[in-house]
């Protein structure tokens, strides 16, 4: 089918118009997955007390009122004192609450009898930078606080899901409905998100969410890739990542201005809405419908995009372009022969299950440094919001980057180098002092910067480097272990409760390892996409693919019409 792009053009007004509107719909996806950073804020908090307060008492300070209490209250180790308007004096810390027994005076040191009650009246929060979060609107802190910190993992454990499901259904009923229904789910599970009642109807919103948005961007790289020529793949399979990180963007913004989470998550959502009006005019891929033996469907997309791009030359057949069977049968009837595959084709003999192993494990170090990187940077100091911001930004220059590598020195040649480099980012980061906390954020978004390339480059590279019957199930597959990643990130961030650095040593050791690995891999750059598993072992093995039918040449014009019989396909 490679030969349909020298026809049609590469990246025509067709083209442009199913790319650009499908990956409009990706930046809801960066949306979604980072939503929860400010959705499952935690701010300053103590147990509140049984009535009303009249003067709080912070170690090393006056006594003063409840106005003053969050900006002077520095350590949430220190207790604070509290006295009511019927006298009694309490000594709360942010888990438990003491009463003070005979004693009126206020003092903050005190060694005297202390009644130990639970925080049955609930918590204060501090207003200052947020209204309300479902950490405050559920009170999930103290005994509570795993609740909140699940609420990242289980998306991610969504999205795991959703890139195995809809991978597999793409192979199976095309492309374009799974698009459909994954944007349309998207929306409407974003929404709902924000008018559940608690906190499990609430979890389990963002996990369908998660699955839909997953199923989304995962289908979105195959059928992109199949819609645009080789002279114009990189840069378009490049750009979806872009508008991926243009959603990390809005998150930050969006969370910037609005400080109620169900409002913030009614905006984040309505950015589908528009998509949803259009989607319905996108077509099924050209490659898939051939690889099915739809061959009137191929023809009627090669007539319209002969019409959009403003062909010139002379009107071809589907048969000029490829071999095609012989799709009916004496009476007329199509006919359906098509195998169906599972994750098994995917270790078809030793080659492909080693290349298979590779690709799995450079999805899970590029999305597991990924995730490392943009889930901590909100605990790097300094404004939170603009270090989201800046980790979205960082990664628009590093698929410029990586689109330059990949043309001028190859897929492979690119991903490898930005793993290991990523390696030794993370190595610098751990030798420098903490005080140095501007240091940190630049040289963390360059550790973001490297390893973005690698996770931007990953997604083509896969689809490249499998065959067009199993290519959906293998770019979901790879967005499996890709997710598996994510959803390991953020207990490995939590773990700097351990070892302040251990983040960074994980990813640095995953990041080195499969940069080794990744030089193993064949060169795709440059190279038709394959059809069939014959195809794509030929390259591996040779370097070139060596197809049992020649392809036609066209210099510039339609060669002429093939003579064409029953031909045999070769056996997927």
């Amino acid at each position: 089918m490679e030969p349909l792009f020298d026809y049609v053009g590469h990246f025509g007004r067709f083209q442009a118009y199913i790319y650009f509107t499908s990956i409009f719909q990706a930046v809801s996806c960066g949306i979604h997955y980072l939503a929860s950073v400010f959705m499952a804020v935690t701010p300053k908090f103590i147990c509140n007390l049984p009535g009303n307060i009249t003067t709080v008492l912070l170690p090393n300070s006056s006594a003063s009122g409840i106005g003053n209490l969050w900006e002077a209250w520095i350590s949430s180790k220190d207790p604070i004192v509290f006295q009511l308007e019927n006298g009694d004096i309490w000594e709360v810390n942010q888990c438990s609450r003491f009463k003070r027994e005979g004693t009126l005076d206020l003092v903050y040191a005190y060694e005297g009898n202390k009644t130990m009650f639970s925080c049955s009246d609930g918590y204060l929060y501090d207003p200052t930078n947020l209204d309300s979060s479902i950490v405050t609107d559920w009170d999930l802190v103290c005994d509570q606080e795993w609740l909140a910190k699940l609420v990242q993992p289980t998306f991610m454990f969504g999205v795991l899901i959703g890139a195995v499901i809809f991978g597999d259904i793409a192979d199976r009923v095309g492309r374009r409905p799974i698009m459909w229904f994954t944007s349309t789910c998207q929306f409407v599970f974003g929404v709902a998100v924000a008018f559940t009642f608690n906190y499990y109807s609430f979890v389990i919103m963002r996990f369908f969410l998660a699955m839909v948005s997953s199923g989304y961007l995962v289908v979105v790289f195959v059928y992109v890739t199949e819609y645009v020529g080789i002279k114009a793949r990189t840069w378009a399979s490049m750009h979806v990542h872009a508008a991926f990180a243009v959603g990390v963007m809005v998150v930050a913004l969006v969370g910037f201005l609005v400080r109620t989470w169900w409002i913030y998550q009614i905006i984040l959502s309505l950015t589908t809405l528009p998509f949803i009006f259009c989607c319905w005019t996108l077509p099924e891929t050209p490659f898939w419908l051939h690889s099915q033996g739809k061959y009137k469907e191929v023809e009627k997309i090669i007539t319209k995009m002969e019409r959009w791009n403003k062909v010139k030359k002379a009107p071809c057949k589907l048969s000029d372009l490829c071999t095609v069977l012989n799709d009916t049968n004496d009476e007329g009837k199509e006919v359906s022969s098509v195998k169906k595959h599972n994750v098994f084709d995917l270790f078809h003999n030793w080659s492909f299950a080693r290349r298979t192993i590779s690709v799995w494990l450079i999805w899970f170090t590029g999305s597991f440094g990924y995730y490392v990187f943009a889930l901590n940077s909100v605990n790097l100091g300094g404004n939170e919001y603009l270090n989201l911001f800046l980790t979205g930004a960082v990664e628009i220059p590093s698929y410029i980057v990586a689109c330059i590598g990949m043309d001028k020195l190859g897929r492979r040649n690119t991903l490898a180098p930005f793993l290991i480099l990523s390696a030794v980012i993370c190595g610098v980061i751990m030798i420098i002092p903490q005080d140095y906390s501007t240091i940190i954020v630049v040289i963390s978004m360059a550790g973001k910067f490297s390893i973005g390339v690698a996770f931007g480059l990953i997604y083509l590279y896969t689809a490249e480097l499998y065959p067009t019957i199993v290519r959906s199930l293998a770019v979901g597959s790879g967005s499996m272990m890709c997710r598996i990643g994510s959803v390991v990130a953020p207990f490995c961030v939590y773990l700097t409760d351990v070892w302040i650095f251990m983040p960074q040593m994980l990813v640095g050791i995953m990041a080195f390892l499969t940069g080794i690995l990744t030089l193993m891999l064949p060169e795709t750059l440059g190279k038709p996409l394959t059809s069939t598993m014959e195809e794509a072992a030929e390259m591996a093995a040779n370097g070139v693919i060596n197809k049992k039918k020649p392809l036609p040449e066209r210099n510039g014009e339609v060669m002429d019409k093939l003579e064409m019989k029953k031909i045999d396909m070769p056996e997927a």
